[in-house]
């Protein structure tokens, strides 16, 4: 685990500064660019990036508090990013029922800069990934989101080539499936730490 020193540093804060703007910036590109395109799957990872916005703030905000105040922010994100499996499963289901294939030009160019932005944050965030659930919530965040990039940009591929909306879909689930890894993950590190708190 990560000493408080560590985790309370400069250059923990600075870190988590950076990577919240990045987020942000890339929360508004892919949620125009998904209401545009038509595409699930860059609304979906769009709602990602405002968890992630949500999830780094938070980690800022509890910076230098104690452990049980640390482990219960864990437990509020960890609550956050189930609550936006749900809805992407939810989506997923309804968009089902809807006519209309999303444009796969589209797709492709904010899925890789999604990538980058992602990628970016997971190695500024690298040396920080086994604090306690609070400072790890963030790690798990940039790693996971790197995967769903990757995956948003093979069924942009796929869209392209099958002209079905399958594909979505099937990445829209499986970032549901990533929101509710990474919150099972960090609820169960949350509830140990703030028992031994």
């Amino acid at each position: 685990m990560a000493s408080n020193v560590e985790t309370g540093s400069v250059a923990f804060r600075r870190t988590v500064w950076i990577v919240l703007v990045l987020n942000a910036a890339m929360f508004l590109i892919e949620i125009i660019a998904g209401r545009l395109s038509g595409s699930l799957s860059l609304q979906s990872d769009a709602l990602d990036f405002a968890g992630d916005t949500a999830t780094y703030a938070i980690s800022l905000a509890v910076i230098g508090h104690s452990m049980k105040i640390r482990a219960r922010a864990a437990l509020l994100k960890g609550a956050v990013l189930g609550g936006f499996a749900i809805f992407v499963l939810a989506s997923a289901v309804w968009r089902t029922f809807v006519s209309g294939v999303p444009e796969a030009a589209t797709m492709g160019a904010v899925g890789a800069l999604a990538l980058a932005v992602n990628v970016t944050a997971a190695l500024l965030l690298l040396r920080f990934r086994n604090g306690d659930a609070n400072v790890r919530s963030v790690w798990l965040c940039s790693r996971n989101d790197a995967l769903g990039n990757i995956a948003v940009l093979a069924a942009a591929a796929i869209v392209s080539l099958t002209g079905t909306k399958w594909a979505d879909l099937g990445v829209a689930a499986l970032m549901a499936s990533l929101f509710l890894s990474t919150s099972t993950q960090i609820v169960r590190q949350a509830w140990r730490e703030q028992d031994t708190a």
